[in-house]
């Protein structure tokens, strides 16, 4: 018994070690995967852009004072609250935190009709543009106070979509969210960037929820500056921020996920020793969507 117990001992120890390093190599690997996935579709977003805010924009209240001191900041969630995106409080400890927002001009399918007596026909129809202002947030979950979500971060999806400028849209292209505006490209200002900042939201309440696209990303991260203000938006030592140039329409997207939080509730922060069950990547991604007044 005596000589069993020390040959079983420290073969259990052994296999124990091992399959706890298979479970973090595991985790490790399917963050890697959902970081690209997340990239990837982030990428072909951003390709649409016609303007991305930098820090100015998602940082700043309107300013009817100083035009270009003005920015978007309470007219966005969480300022103006949106499922899954509210305003921090007692309740609702989250911070909902907007990195990446911008504007685009997609395609809306079968959304005009050829002429006025095919305008509500399924047949017969023509594809139209229509703008839409995405938003991209980091969104904690201090003390998991969500179970669904884990106690590190996730990143959520905003999009709300106008109606398609064309003269036969039908009901497919002519429905918009509530609470979009059209981009404020009629009003005064030196710059795009100016103008775009002054952009207020529609009279009514967001509806549109904001989704959430990854989870296990990290609240934590090295020190590191890759850009300045006001390019750099969000912090570079959490898990999610970008580098924007907004004259360029173009975005440097950052991501780390944090592959320890889909094992252990605690001990979750980054430290050079652990940086390998902390994956991470980037993307550089330049708008191309096509604004009329360029």
């Amino acid at each position: 018994m005596v000589m069993a117990v020390l040959i079983i001992t420290p073969l259990m120890a052994f296999m124990i070690n091992i399959l706890d390093g298979d479970r973090k190599e595991q985790a490790k690997a399917t963050s890697e995967q959902e970081i690209q996935a997340a990239l990837n579709y982030i990428a072909r977003d951003l390709e649409q852009a016609i303007y991305i805010y930098d820090a100015d924009g998602v940082t700043r209240n309107r300013n009817i004072t100083t035009i270009s001191s003005s920015g978007i900041a309470e007219e966005i969630p969480p300022a103006k609250s949106a499922p899954n995106c509210s305003p921090t409080s007692s309740s609702n400890p989250s911070v909902c935190t907007p990195i990446l927002v911008f504007w685009k001009r997609e395609l809306i399918a079968d959304s005009v009709g050829i002429s006025a007596s095919t305008q509500t026909s399924a047949a017969n129809t023509d594809d139209g543009f229509a703008y839409s202002l995405v938003a991209y947030y980091l969104i904690t979950n201090p003390n998991q106070t969500n179970s669904t979500w884990s106690k590190e971060a996730r990143i959520g999806r905003l999009q709300l979509r106008g109606p398609v400028n064309a003269a036969y849209a039908n009901a497919t292209g002519s429905t918009s969210n509530p609470g979009f505006n059209a981009p404020p490209l009629s009003k005064s200002g030196a710059t795009l960037k100016d103008k775009m900042n002054q952009w207020q939201a529609g009279s009514d309440n967001y509806t549109q929820r904001v989704e959430t696209l990854i989870d296990y990303v990290s609240t934590t991260a090295p020190s590191s500056t890759p850009c300045s203000s006001p390019n750099l938006v969000g912090i570079s030592t959490s898990g999610f921020f970008a580098c924007v140039d907004a004259n360029e329409v173009l975005a440097q997207v950052y991501i780390r996920g944090n592959a320890l939080a889909r094992l252990q509730n605690n001990n979750l922060a980054y430290t050079a020793n652990r940086k390998t069950y902390f994956p991470s990547s980037s993307i550089r991604v330049q708008g191309h969507g096509f604004l009329f007044t360029k």
